[in-house]
């Protein structure tokens, strides 16, 4: 099973460590990870397009 993994902040001030970590102990590689850094108010998410 291929598991992949989407880990996003809606602020500069926050950061995607803990939930990038928290994905790779659940098996997702980190190739496989796609994140965001993106306000709460756009609905474009550019790590899912």
């Amino acid at each position: 099973m291929r598991l992949f993994g989407y880990a996003r902040v809606s602020t500069s001030q926050q950061s995607l460590d803990l939930q990038v970590r928290a994905l790779k102990d659940a098996g997702v590689k980190a190739n496989r990870i796609f994140t965001d850094k993106a306000s709460g108010s756009s609905t474009d998410r550019e790590g899912l397009d």
